[in-house]
């Protein structure tokens, strides 16, 4: 007993040395995502974001097109599928539609108060939005969490009764994270306040600086359900088509999270979904603005996915 004992213990002096980085009162400027000036644009132009504002009703034509809602993930906004949109062009025959997680994109104050089912929310009303117009091509690309919340939506049994995705696009899913210790953030979280994340000036504009120890247990606590979930089994809807591109040396998300998905998730007529482990160090690497450094290589796996992912969509 006394070693057990010694052994949570140092367990939670580990945890406290790790999320040492944290400020119990945050100096929060004004340029900063989580101050009281800078917002993602969605809330202000959704018709600039979201497909359900700019079409609200399709023609019998525009029903049959493919739409991609993309999702990003913790602490990020839709800038994180910027560069997809972009690449992808506003003329293009698939329209994109960026979802801003609920709780995100806004004030500190926000963030703290929202449940991982707040964050899902931003996901799931878009769909039903676009599934109520008519649209009959949809799909999903979820990055990080944002492809946590939509296994969560499988695993509930959302697409019940809908418009089906097509296919289901996972970029470096959230279900084991690097850093064990985000299971002992319960415990630890309130005598630490939130964790300092290091980044760059203008990354402040479009994630968020401070991660409140309140949003990592949510974010632990959708980890956990999803993990018990692909043990159980998720069945895809009938004609969703599921695939998961996850990079080898990922520092935020634990490779083997793909393996799970790849053991935990079959189609509607028992196959296999598709996995490709991403020989690349970054944790989304399909997002490439503002990041330190980027080698060509990188510039064209970025490319590459990309065109696969309108491929799938469109075929």
């Amino acid at each position: 007993m006394i070693n057990v004992g010694r052994g949570i213990i140092l367990m939670l002096v580990a945890g406290v040395l790790t999320l040492s980085s944290c400020k119990r009162k945050p100096v929060i400027t004004e340029v900063m995502l989580d101050g009281n000036m800078v917002f993602d644009p969605s809330l202000l132009h959704p018709e600039g974001y979201l497909v359900s504002y700019s079409a609200p009703t399709p023609s019998a034509e525009e029903q049959e097109k493919p739409i991609i809602i993309a999702a990003h993930g913790y602490t990020a906004t839709t800038f994180e599928w910027d560069e997809f949109r972009k690449w992808n062009g506003s003329e293009s025959e698939v329209q994109v539609s960026q979802v801003l997680l609920g709780g995100h994109g806004r004030t500190y104050e926000d963030f703290i108060k929202a449940s991982w089912k707040d964050w899902q929310m931003g996901i799931v009303e878009e769909y039903n939005r676009l599934n109520k117009a008519g649209y009959k091509n949809l799909n999903l690309v979820g990055s990080s969490t944002g492809g946590t919340l939509i296994l969560e939506m499988l695993a509930s049994g959302f697409f019940e009764g809908k418009v089906a995705p097509n296919n289901i696009i996972l970029i470096d899913p959230l279900v084991v994270p690097a850093n064990k210790m985000l299971s002992l953030v319960k415990v630890l979280g309130p005598f630490v306040g939130y964790m300092e994340e290091e980044q760059g000036e203008e990354e402040d504009k479009v994630f968020y600086h401070f991660r409140p120890y309140q949003s990592l247990v949510e974010l632990n606590e959708i980890s956990e359900i999803v993990r018990d979930e692909l043990e159980k089994g998720i069945v895809l809807p009938k004609n969703t088509q599921l695939k998961v591109y996850k990079s080898k040396r990922d520092q935020t998300v634990d490779p083997i999270s793909a393996e799970l998905i790849f053991q935990g998730v079959k189609t509607n007529d028992g196959k296999e979904v598709e996995v490709e482990m991403v020989d690349s160090d970054l944790h989304v690497f399909t997002r490439l603005a503002l990041r330190d450094s980027v080698s060509e290589a990188d510039k064209k796996r970025q490319i590459a996915t990309f065109k696969e992912i309108k491929s799938r969509v469109w075929n």
